[in-house]
């Protein structure tokens, strides 16, 4: 089918650039705002993270206007190989050129720059799997090709979980199935994932012994509000049945090998703090006590401090005193959001929030008009990672979610981060420009 040519910059969808352009901006002054002293004499200081962040938004403009002038079906030929030359970046972050950075080993020094294969990663993932999902051979109602497309995801997360210590970037590869709900994964999908969630949080705050008891009670209801219906189909028995043990076993048994065994000690102190429970003795790792878990509820109890101090409208831009004096630690990458809370009150978080929502409806709009499987599947993608960053990143800094490290989108501190997340929406820019085109 043919479209009408136009010109390139009739084709470009402004308001997404305008919104990709404003939060970053914002992320550059909050950076400032965060390195500013009384005694600084120019903004452009190469020492300072935020001059770094200024340089980094113009590389990520240079690199969006190459990819604005290339032509989409490049897009589409190198997903597979992309996705090889990622993970192969990955496997190098265990060699020598591997560089440990706070306890994690997802850095790689390549001498001139050092970035995180595992942020690139993210974006290789998401043209991945869109692309083996517009494949004409893939039928995504089969299991085969459902659980391709979940490795796709999962191989990646997995392996810097594993490998590289980074608990927060890993969980984000969850996001892309999102695209895949989109596409027609089963509610019943959803609903396990929400439960296994659920029980697991259950777990930890209640006793095994009583949850046992909840279990089976629960069990017990259910076959007795169902009894009719069992008469005519015993199955309903077997499957109930074994939801019951699949529940128990989960509850008194894997979760507590995974805290003893699988997650690491801060990482089980995090999880605690987070629904304000000290860790139990039998999941106290070697070296850890409450009183360092106290220690670790330090960060979180400073942002909240910074936000509350804020008010309604705030304390003015440069004007915040727990920013000003460094009271929350990592509060240009991880915690920023805390700086707009103190500096512009209730007002500025909450149209800050709106900013988001609005970038994530837009994103949602332009994916919904894409004609082609694998634009649209990309589009939610992309749109699924920045959700699950924005969510995490301030239900974290407000004590909602466990700290585990992942930026706020386009404003925390970063390179790799901001040029990553800039390369994504603008290839999401360049599909949508030709959105009258069947892409595969």
């Amino acid at each position: 089918m043919s479209y009408k040519k136009t010109s390139v910059v009739d084709r470009i969808d402004w308001t997404l650039v305008i919104l990709f352009l404003v939060l970053s901006i914002i992320g550059v002054a909050c950076i400032y705002s965060v390195e500013h002293r009384d005694t600084d004499i120019s903004f452009f200081m190469s020492n300072r993270r935020y001059t770094q962040q200024f340089i980094w938004l113009g590389i990520s403009l240079l690199f969006g206007f190459v990819i604005i002038l290339l032509d989409s079906k490049f897009i589409t030929a190198i997903p597979f190989l992309s996705y090889v030359v990622g993970f192969i970046f990955l496997l190098l972050t265990l060699t020598p050129l591997g560089k440990a950075v706070k306890g994690s080993s997802s850095f790689l020094n390549l001498g001139i720059f050092t970035f995180q294969p595992g942020e690139l990663m993210k974006l290789f993932a998401a043209l991945a799997i869109a692309k083996f999902l517009s494949l004409q051979n893939t039928n995504f109602s089969t299991t085969n090709h459902r659980l391709t497309a979940a490795a796709l995801a999962l191989v990646p997360m997995l392996y810097i979980m594993l490998f590289q210590n980074e608990t927060g970037l890993a969980l984000v590869y969850l996001s892309f199935f999102i695209a895949m709900y989109r596409e027609g994964l089963p509610n019943i999908i959803l609903i396990i994932g929400f439960s296994i969630f659920a029980l697991t949080i259950a777990t930890l705050l209640i006793p095994k012994n009583y949850l046992f008891i909840i279990l089976s009670v629960l069990a017990v209801w259910i076959l007795w509000s169902q009894r009719k219906q069992i008469k005519r189909n015993k199955e309903i028995l077997f499957l109930v049945a074994g939801i019951w043990f699949v529940g128990v076993l989960f509850s008194q048994v894997m979760v507590p090998i995974a805290f003893k065994k699988v997650l690491k000690g801060y990482q089980v102190q995090r999880i605690y703090t987070m629904i304000g429970q000290d860790v139990p003795e039998d999941y106290l790792h070697e070296g850890m006590d409450n009183k360092k878990q106290n220690a670790a509820n330090y960060n979180v109890s400073q942002s909240k401090i910074a936000i509350a101090s804020g008010g309604f409208f705030g304390k003015g831009f440069l004007n915040g005193t727990q920013t000003q004096y460094n009271w929350v630690p990592e509060q240009g990458t991880d915690f920023i959001f805390c700086t707009i809370g103190e500096q512009f009150g209730f007002v500025g978080s909450v149209l800050l929030i709106m900013l988001y929502v609005s970038f994530l409806l837009r994103i949602i709009f332009i994916a919904e008009r894409q004609r082609s499987v694998f634009s649209r599947v990309y589009c939610y993608g992309i749109g699924g990672i920045m959700f699950f960053h924005l969510i995490i990143n301030i239900g974290m800094t407000v004590g909602l979610a466990p700290v585990i490290g992942i930026p706020l989108p386009l404003l925390s501190y970063g390179g790799t981060s901001l040029l990553t997340f800039a390369i994504m929406i603008v290839i999401m820019v360049r599909l949508d420009m030709d959105r009258q085109m069947v892409l595969r």
